[in-house]
């Protein structure tokens, strides 16, 4: 992708400060855009403007798009909190601010950006699920509804949206947002070799929200998972 493929396009990233969010936050502004970060903690991202915004509160979203400005081309809904617990012992609450950031925080943002986003002529909105939509792990209610609800969202918004705002989410698998150590056999256990980055991440949001690319994609899902999704595992 051309060095100033989003030049003059305005980019709005939340969860923007670390990990999957700043990598995509970077990889916008490296071509050209000007991006605008959310985020709780918002430190600093080279290239980017970053807000505090807890997307979970309304008037907090409200203040952040109004610093956008009128004109908004893409949305990255990525914010997102994980809470795992014993579902028996786990507080209700837990489960209430995980639905609450994850889903209700991507709903509110797209719901007030939409004006901005329709001002743009042709934008897209791209939503950060997860794997986890699809498959789970015990103890992890909270966040796999949050993210199952995230793509029942992308594809009630791409409806409702169209033709204007095309609305899309990617479904990571295991990023390494840390740096964490791993072993060979996290490595190996993933058909590609590798575990993922959230550079791959990002070259899926730029594959998003490129008309040129992906025009004709509305209310579809993107796995960026190393192919595990679809490998079959059996204990012997």
């Amino acid at each position: 992708m051309m060095a100033e493929a989003f030049a003059g396009k305005v980019v709005a990233v939340t969860g923007a400060a670390r990990g999957i969010g700043r990598a995509i936050a970077l990889a916008f502004a490296a071509r050209g855009a000007r991006v605008l970060g959310a985020d709780m903690d918002p430190l600093p991202v080279e290239g980017v403007e970053m807000h505090r915004c807890d997307v979970a509160d309304e008037d907090e979203v409200r203040r952040f798009l109004e610093h956008v400005g009128p004109v908004l081309h893409v949305l990255v809904n990525n914010a997102g909190i994980s809470r795992f617990g014993d579902l028996e012992s786990t507080p209700v609450a837990l489960f209430d601010r995980v639905i609450a950031v994850n889903l209700r925080g991507t709903y509110l943002m797209s719901r007030f950006a939409v004006p901005l986003l329709r001002a743009a002529g042709e934008a897209a909105i791209i939503n950060i699920s997860s794997t986890r939509a699809l498959m789970s792990e015990p103890n992890t209610e909270a966040y796999s509804a949050s993210k199952g609800g995230i793509l029942a969202l992308t594809h009630a918004l791409a409806m409702t949206l169209g033709p204007a705002v095309r609305v899309n989410a990617i479904l990571p698998g295991w990023i390494d947002v840390i740096g964490e150590e791993l072993r060979p056999e996290d490595h190996a256990q993933h058909p590609v070799g590798r575990v993922g980055r959230p550079e791959d991440i990002a070259a899926a949001a730029l594959f998003l929200a490129d008309p040129a690319q992906s025009g004709f994609m509305t209310g579809q899902q993107l796995v960026v998972d190393g192919g595990m999704t679809r490998k079959m595992i059996y204990v012997e």
